[in-house]
């Protein structure tokens, strides 16, 4: 994309949401940003979670690094970029949902599961992409046999399902949770036919997020089932 798009972009973002009559940012400046949901994305260009779910200026909070990694709590003095995120959305915007939002063919992933060649090329990513190894490590004991692009899309999900899992290793977000105030979610962004898949507890699958949210009548499933059902 030539930099003089981005120029026309901001040109076009300003007229509509500063100079027109609706004006988005006069209400988020004079009161704040209080968004009810908190993203944790990869970074690839093609995975945009505002882009994908039509968000707004102040919909969403989002946390964006390779591979949509959620680190395990670690109460240290090191430094922990993806964690300071998370617990301002928490503890200072009071979020209701957390969303893990991974995505197929993801060049962290495929770092993960070639460990040993990405290291060669790479200072920083192999060692944050080791959060991640118990995913590669089921997958390799329960697929090893099956072709590179199924355990590609098992290794994708599993590591969403890792990312989970360290979420409820915060105590402040586990305490939420149990009380009823705070949901995780895991949903997966196939790039190619552009479908969201979430996790669901209970099937200890991926499916459909349309299928999960609507019905076949076209009306929401929200009146005849749960579908803010917490998947850990």
């Amino acid at each position: 994309m030539p930099f003089r798009k981005f120029v026309q972009g901001y040109k076009d973002f300003y007229k509509n949401y500063f100079q027109s009559d609706s004006n988005v940012y006069d209400e988020l400046v004079r009161r704040g940003q209080s968004p009810e949901t908190l993203v944790i994305a990869c970074s690839d260009s093609r995975a945009d979670p505002a882009l994908i779910t039509g968000s707004q200026p102040g919909d969403l909070f989002v946390v964006r690094n390779v591979a949509a990694i959620v680190p395990p709590y670690r109460h240290d003095t090191t430094h922990h970029g993806t964690s300071a995120a998370i617990e301002f959305a928490v503890k200072a915007l009071k979020v209701k949902h957390i969303v893990v939002l991974g995505h197929s063919m993801c060049g962290g992933i495929m770092a993960l599961a070639n460990r040993e060649m990405a290291s060669q090329e790479y200072e920083f990513i192999t060692q944050w992409m080791d959060i991640a190894a118990p995913a590669r490590d089921a997958v390799e004991a329960e697929l090893g046999d099956a072709s590179p692009p199924i355990k590609q899309r098992a290794l994708e999900q599993a590591v969403i399902l890792v990312s989970l899992n360290n979420l409820m290793t915060f105590p402040w977000i586990a305490s939420k949770v149990r009380a009823g105030e705070l949901q995780i979610h895991g949903w997966y962004f196939d790039l190619k036919s552009g479908q969201i898949f979430r996790y669901k507890e209970k099937t200890q699958s991926f499916e459909k997020l349309a299928a999960t949210l609507i019905g076949q009548s076209g009306e929401s499933a929200a009146a005849k089932q749960d579908d803010g059902e917490c998947c850990c």
